[in-house]
């Protein structure tokens, strides 16, 4: 099928200067990188633009620096990096519009690579200011997005710059596309979604898209128990919003006449302290005494989505089914990642997780390097989910 975005496969970049942005807002831990996933995932367009003797040059925003440049916010630091992984030199400017940008931009050779200082030390990088876009767009001839995780903002170097260059996703992003593309836009079906997390209130808009678009959603974590509580359980002292106990009917509701079967727990494991190890049972969840709390889904409800799964084509998951980071609260999370992770190794089911809770307890049940797609991307990857568009990526797409 054509991709409905530009892609380097359309790019001719051989002595261009490519403007590619990546996200590079790495986790820091005393001046060293704690998790390089984001690096690791620019890796593959990195590596095809230098042997197409393109000249690079990065643009990425880091943290969120309140008054202009400061050097705790600095992306010097990760041009070392970048060189250690490309096993090539990497060049930093002092900053990303200018004298500094255009003179070390004009020194590149084919093939080389230069990092741009933070484009958020500018206000017009978030204001998509059209100056500073027109000013970042002088040292480029084309322009190629590998961010998927910053797509959902309207930024100059995220959005604005696709206006004023040629314009293409990067290896990274059209992998992002082509899996969401998959999951959702057109999944084999049956498809189902697993949500899950602590509130119903920070996931109305995803599940209200999910729900007309997937054949199950199964509903787990915290937010589950106002869904039960709407249904007249009794859920003790879990984690419920019962302001939202009318909203969560109306998702049911709205759910069925989409078509959509919900599945809720029947089941789960309840304790008396939200804490590692604490003492606790599977009940029905008919039977939640007054001072317990659910943690975690029972392995009735566990066994049940297993079951459900192997009838599947599609999976896309969003939240765990409990306090997962603690023990014995982890194991509905990890009965089911793992069944999932099977299906996906055994070519039976396509699967695609993301949310950085979700991630987390995938990689926790060894079950992410299995899965067909693991999004890192956070805030777009759910506004994605919720239906929403990523003006980042709709400045990718084919007109």
């Amino acid at each position: 099928m054509t991709s409905p975005f530009r892609t380097l496969d359309d790019a001719a970049v051989s002595g261009k200067r490519v403007l590619l942005r990546l996200d590079l807002n790495v986790p820091m831990e005393k001046g060293a990188i704690s998790d390089t996933t984001r690096i690791d995932r620019a890796l593959p367009t990195l590596g095809e633009l230098i042997r197409k003797g393109a000249k690079t040059i990065i643009l990425s925003h880091f943290g969120r620096p309140k008054n202009g440049p400061d050097t705790e916010n600095s992306l010097r630091p990760l041009a070392g990096a970048l060189s250690g992984c490309l096993g090539i030199a990497v060049h930093f400017a002092s900053d990303c519009i200018g004298p500094a940008a255009a003179q070390a931009a004009a020194k590149l050779q084919n093939g080389d690579v230069l990092l741009l200082e933070n484009t958020r030390f500018h206000a017009g990088e978030e204001n998509n200011d059209p100056a500073f876009i027109t000013a970042l767009a002088a040292n480029g001839d084309l322009y190629v997005n590998d961010a998927f995780s910053a797509a959902h903002r309207a930024h100059a170097s995220t959005e604005g710059l696709a206006h004023l260059l040629p314009a293409y996703a990067g290896r990274g992003m059209q992998a992002e596309l082509e899996a969401l593309g998959k999951a959702l836009d057109h999944p084999r079906r049956p498809v189902a979604a697993i949500v899950g997390g602590a509130k119903v209130s920070s996931k109305l808009e995803l599940l209200a898209n999910l729900s007309k678009k997937v054949d199950y959603l199964i509903i787990g974590g915290g937010m589950a128990n106002t869904f039960l509580a709407a249904q007249g359980k009794n859920v003790g002292q879990s984690l419920c919003e019962m302001n939202l106990l009318d909203t969560a009917r109306s998702v049911i509701e709205d759910a069925r006449a989409a078509g959509c079967e919900i599945l809720l727990p029947s089941d789960g494991v309840a304790a008396k302290e939200f804490r590692a190890h604490a003492p606790s049972r599977a009940v029905s969840v008919d039977h939640i005494a007054a001072d317990e709390m659910i943690l975690d889904i029972g392995p009735q409800s566990a066994a049940r989505i297993e079951a459900l799964l192997k009838s599947l084509k599609t999976l896309v998951w969003n939240g765990p089914f409990g306090a997962f980071e603690m023990q014995p609260f982890d194991a509905g999370t990890n009965a089911v990642a793992r069944a999932a992770a099977d299906l996906t190794a055994a070519g039976k089911l396509v699967t695609v997780g993301g949310g950085g809770d979700t991630v987390s307890a995938l990689v926790q049940a060894g079950a992410a390097d299995r899965f067909t797609y693991i999004s890192t991307a956070g805030g777009a990857f759910l506004e994605w989910l919720e239906g929403k568009v990523l003006p980042g990526v709709e400045a990718l797409r084919v007109r």
